[in-house]
């Protein structure tokens, strides 16, 4: 177990601290060059798209699909995870207020390159032999690549990183929270989730959507309120705040003192990194959800696609200014001079994050993160489960394959609950990392399909965003 753990340490390193930082940043930077930053020119067009469908109860799905906001709705319920909690706290202690700077820069990044895998996902959605409205990287890889092999690999890869690995990281998340928060027994939730996912994934297609639509949108908006309060009572805080992030992206030291130790690479490394682990893009993922969205023309999801990694966004800022301002008092309460404000917060990950609402709103604030991680992190087991049947579909075309795996993923998700998942953790990053790179190759081969969409829709033309959506 030790000299596995090494070799998993030694793969996550050399992925997730340096290939994969320069191929998912430079494959943003592509995209978002080539179709003209479509993430800023055609915002309004996906806030129109992302409300105008939004509904708690849409046009049930089936076989055929699922609405446009039931397909974006999916694709957040995985990309919303623990990472959304404790990834900022992690990237802010080892990084500095200033990881978050860049964090927003690998979002922004990220968006062209989320369009780019939904356009593709649209561009060579099928239909399995039952009938089932299918599609994603393993598609386009074999149809657009003509690569039955890296299809295969991608398959493969992501079943167990999203599908077993991973639902097990969010499983043990949420089972140990509830139990330091409330004293419940792990096995206990264990079972809960176990049988609540049992009854949402067997149900398919149909009841995945109807439960994206309703939980993912009330979830986001109960979080959203717990941070803004905390931001109205640390109100003098902020504008410090955002400050610290601007200042500490260029110049670390200036805000978190010499003695801390973090440099602008550092910042740089651990932001950039918990970014795109955060919203997903390029890792091949959410092109799944995308994939099968019924809509009239691929841009429209591509457009809606960049919309979910902005909600992911938005989440990681509000997190991590309530982890900032909380910060930030709490050390002026204590009266500490010549410290960092950093050396108030002990522990790692998503137990920061509870500190800071513990400060402003005591025990409650503890509950909080815990209810706030459950539907978190289990709306994320569906969504990821969901990615990973796409594939089991894709590699065995049976319905029994289906079915076994969905009895599987049921049987991991409570058997989680009862261990210690530090080495499950280590190797869900490594799968993550290692289903990337089959993706992004995809993605850059096969652009010229994607900027060919982009010209089509009117891209550098100068075509109002009012014109792309009446479809003229």
């Amino acid at each position: 177990m030790e000299l596995l753990e090494q070799l998993v340490d030694f793969v996550n390193s050399l992925l997730w601290d340096h290939v994969l930082i320069f191929l998912l940043c430079g494959t943003g930077i592509y995209f978002t060059v080539r179709l003209g930053f479509v993430q800023v020119r055609h915002f309004g067009t996906g806030v129109k798209e992302l409300f105008g469908g939004m509904s708690l109860k849409g046009k049930k799905a089936d076989k055929s699909g699922m609405s446009s906001f039931q397909a974006v709705a999916t694709a957040i319920a995985g990309q919303v995870g623990t990472g959304n909690l404790a990834g900022p706290a992690t990237a802010i202690l080892a990084g500095g207020p200033g990881a978050i700077f860049w964090m927003w820069v690998s979002s922004f990044l990220g968006m062209s390159t989320i369009y780019a895998e939904a356009i593709l996902a649209q561009k060579f959605k099928t239909k399995d032999k039952n009938g089932q409205a299918v599609g994603g990287p393993a598609y386009y890889i074999e149809q657009g690549l003509k690569c039955k092999w890296l299809a295969c690999v991608f398959a493969v890869l992501i079943i167990f990183a999203l599908g077993f690995i991973g639902n097990m990281v969010q499983s043990n998340a949420i089972a140990s929270a509830f139990n330091s928060s409330l004293g419940v027994p792990t096995w206990v939730m264990g079972v809960v989730m176990a049988v609540v996912a049992g009854v949402v994934v067997i149900g398919g297609i149909r009841s995945i959507a109807s439960f994206s639509e309703k939980v993912v949108p009330v979830m986001a908006c109960l979080y959203l309120i717990g941070a803004f309060a905390i931001l109205a009572i640390n109100y003098e805080y902020v504008l410090p705040a955002f400050e610290s992030i601007f200042v500490a992206a260029f110049n670390p030291q200036a805000v978190v003192g010499g003695g801390v130790g973090i440099g602008i690479q550092q910042a740089m490394r651990f932001g950039i990194a918990r970014g795109l682990f955060a919203n997903e893009a390029g890792m091949g993922s959410t092109p799944h959800a995308h994939a099968v969205a019924r809509v009239s023309r691929p841009e429209q999801q591509g457009f809606i696609a960049m919309m979910g990694v902005f909600v992911v966004c938005l989440i990681v800022t509000l997190t991590a200014l309530v982890i900032i301002t909380s910060g930030m008092k709490e050390w002026d309460a204590a009266g500490r001079v010549g410290d960092s404000f950093l050396s108030i917060f002990r522990g790692q990950g998503i137990t920061v994050t509870q500190q800071a609402y513990v400060y402003i709103f005591g025990q409650f604030g503890s509950l909080f993160i815990s209810a706030s991680l459950f539907f978190f992190a289990f709306t994320t087991i569906i969504g990821w489960y969901y990615y990973a049947e796409n594939n089991v579909r894709y590699l065995f075309q049976s319905v029994s394959a289906v079915r076994i795996y969905q009895l599987m993923v049921i049987c991991f998700i409570f058997a989680a609950s009862l261990f210690k998942v530090d080495l499950v953790w280590k190797m869900a990053d490594m799968f993550n990392g290692l289903m990337v790179l089959p993706n992004l190759a995809a993605l850059l081969l096969l652009s010229p399909i994607v900027i060919g969409v982009g010209k089509a829709a009117g891209f550098g033309s100068g075509v109002p965003d009012a014109e792309l959506e009446s479809g003229r």
